[in-house]
């Protein structure tokens, strides 16, 4: 069975259009996730924005930043400006210098206020893309005591959450509105049209812990009834769909048995 996985990978990545004719290199676990912004920090004089996952993901649910904050799926899709964190929208809405982290720890302003030339080191905590900026936060000193994964980063965020190594915040004082806890529905089976190919078990709770159900429905999956969106594997590879969060921040398509997981009949 796992040589079938592994065609199945081959088959599937050499159908996808490739996005440049250099050799694509496998990310290092604490650039999984990675998401570089260049908008509008090339014309202001800045490197670009880099933004990992990893460590907000540890903090707050996927939902918090994307429906709460309307952060869009894809990095640059939501054109933020310097003007929009300072008045506490986006990146500025935890990012305000006054919101605590941890202790008594404060959460490091961005676009606090326009900067002296000089002062501009700050700025580069966030614009850091070609640059050496040393992390607050080291991933793998972070992550030692989180549950392994095969794939991705390295860590199965999912058995995180779950045994309480995380407890990622689902409300931002200020933004977020009260809402009442989520029923949980049920988990449904998906079958391949590959024969031979295991069936999916796809869970409603282990998603909706993360995504809500707003953050899927309706713009990644148009109906709430099973059958109704329609869906290739090639066009999960191409980053809709379920690969819209599993290609590049999610656990990745190429970990086959995290969802082809019941036996085949």
């Amino acid at each position: 069975m796992p040589s079938l996985f592994l065609l199945l990978a081959a088959l599937l990545a050499a159908d996808v259009p490739a996005q440049s004719s250099a050799k694509l290199r496998r990310p290092l676990p604490d650039e999984f996730g990675r998401v570089v912004i260049d908008n509008h920090s090339g014309k202001a004089g800045f490197a670009p924005v880099v933004f990992d996952h990893w460590l907000h993901r540890a903090k707050f649910t996927c939902r918090l930043c994307h429906v709460d904050l309307g952060m869009a799926m894809k990095a640059g899709g939501t054109d933020i400006k310097a003007a929009d964190n300072i008045k506490g929208f986006y990146c500025g809405a935890c990012h305000d210098g006054r919101r605590i982290a941890e202790g008594d720890r404060k959460i490091f302003a961005s676009c606090d206020k326009p900067l002296a030339h000089e002062h501009r080191a700050v700025c580069f905590r966030c614009h850091s893309e070609g640059r050496e900026v040393k992390p607050e936060v080291d991933f793998s000193t972070f992550t030692r005591a989180f549950p392994r994964g095969r794939f991705g980063n390295g860590i199965d965020w999912e058995k995180a959450e779950e045994l309480g190594v995380i407890q990622p915040s689902n409300f931002l004082e200020g933004v977020s509105i009260a809402r009442k806890p989520l029923t949980v529905q049920n988990d449904f089976e998906l079958f391949p049209r590959l024969q031979g190919m295991p069936g999916i078990l796809f869970s409603h709770k282990k998603h909706t812990v993360w995504n809500g159900c707003e953050l899927c429905h309706p713009e990644i999956f148009v109906g709430v009834r099973r059958g109704v969106s329609k869906y290739t594997m090639v066009e999960n590879f191409e980053g809709k769909f379920c690969g819209t969060c599993h290609l590049k921040v999610a656990f990745p398509l190429l970990d086959c048995q995290r969802c082809h997981s019941e036996p085949v009949q």
